[in-house]
């Protein structure tokens, strides 16, 4: 197989917009990423700085203290008890993108084989299939999956519209995935990030819940990052659980490619999965941001959708999104197109949580003005 040409980085397309957002008196309002804005907490800085004497390669499968803290964080903060989960079921990664975008080229999908994701979906998902030859189908519903399908991806929340699926949700999708013996792996990056209810008081679940999965991992994976729940995007810190198979076949797959995360990075992420207070803090900060932002666009003229977790408010005006995107610049307001994800969605625009609050109070008044 011969890698195809990729489609350019949709986001090269935003830099008109963005040009035009910046000429506004008071400064551009940056919605348009999930790039996290505040500090990482003094704790993974400082273990990451005890640990810079790394003079050894580091384990591709990750010390064993990180392994037992994953374990651990499973166990505690998404309510995988019982299912016999241990440290040869968890790999950390560089990362969770390009985790996403390797994935199938390192589990065998290949050309004639389908690659299913949701509708509004992360581009990755499309440009991993793309990478291992196969192709990409944009489907929610498991009745519509091919028959040609080896790789089935959930989002959950979902990126762009927060999508909270649960347990009966799950459970209806991995016993489809059972039926055409396809792997099923359930991204799950922002589960700590739940805003409306029931996921405002108890946990989006996560695909290796026992009452998804039982005790039976096979053919399944979770995938999680430390980014936006401990600002750690820059660390590049993220991890894959579940099938002690699979996980065997992708640390061998990174022991020859040399994918390793840094050693002093393992160590960060080791204090970040257990310390669960610096996540409850974050996940305030977001929320007063979201309390703030999300009415402001309520009041001019956006639906807000979904959006019942996750990083983002997933709205529409009712008219195409690059015309909401050139509206929202001129008041010097940068968010993101549907159009980027999945193309089913050419009306919506993603709204970020991941700006200062000066900045979404900022973004706030320009929206009242621009009604007025």
């Amino acid at each position: 197989m011969t890698l195809g040409a990729l489609p350019d980085y949709p986001w090269e397309s935003m830099a008109p917009y963005a040009a035009r957002a910046r000429q506004h008196p008071d400064g551009i309002v940056d919605l348009s990423i999930g790039s996290p804005v505040d500090e990482t907490p003094q704790i993974i800085r400082e273990a990451l700085s005890a640990a810079t004497d790394a003079h050894a390669y580091p384990q591709t499968i990750g010390t064993p203290e990180l392994r037992r803290a994953i374990v651990a964080w499973f166990e505690r903060r998404r309510g995988v008890v019982g299912t016999g989960l241990s440290e040869r079921n968890v790999l950390p990664t560089i990362g969770s993108k390009e985790l996403v975008a390797l994935l199938p080229l390192m589990l065998g999908v290949g050309e004639g084989d389908v690659v299913v994701h949701p509708s509004a979906a992360y581009p990755t998902y499309a440009i991993g299939a793309a990478i291992a030859g196969a192709e990409a189908v944009a489907a929610d519903d498991p009745a519509e999956w091919p028959e040609a399908t080896k790789l089935i991806w959930l989002n959950s929340p979902g990126n762009p519209d927060g999508r909270v699926l649960g347990v009966d949700e799950l459970r209806a999708a991995r016993a489809r995935a059972r039926e055409l013996d396809a792997i099923i792996v359930s991204d799950e990056c922002y589960a700590e990030l739940g805003w409306d209810a029931p996921w405002d008081a108890e946990p989006v679940p996560s695909i290796l819940d026992p009452r998804v999965s039982g005790e039976d991992r096979r053919g399944t994976l979770a995938v999680y990052s430390l980014s936006k729940q401990s600002n750690m995007a820059g660390y590049r810190a993220a991890f894959i659980a579940g099938c002690g198979l699979l996980i065997e076949q992708l640390t061998n797959v990174r022991k020859h490619a040399g994918l390793m995360v840094p050693a002093p990075l393992q160590a960060a992420m080791t204090a970040a999965l257990g310390d669960d207070e610096h996540v409850a803090h974050q996940k305030q900060l977001y929320r007063a941001r979201r309390d703030v932002l999300r009415p402001a666009l309520e009041a001019a003229g956006f639906r807000i959708q979904r959006s019942e977790a996750g990083l983002y408010l997933w709205a529409t005006e009712g008219r195409d999104a690059w015309d909401s995107i050139s509206s929202l610049a001129e008041a010097g307001i940068l968010a993101g197109p549907g159009h980027f994800y999945g193309g089913r969605h050419p009306q919506h625009v993603r709204f970020s949580l991941t700006a200062t609050d000066e900045r979404i109070r900022a973004a706030a008044l320009r929206l009242a003005a621009s009604v007025a």
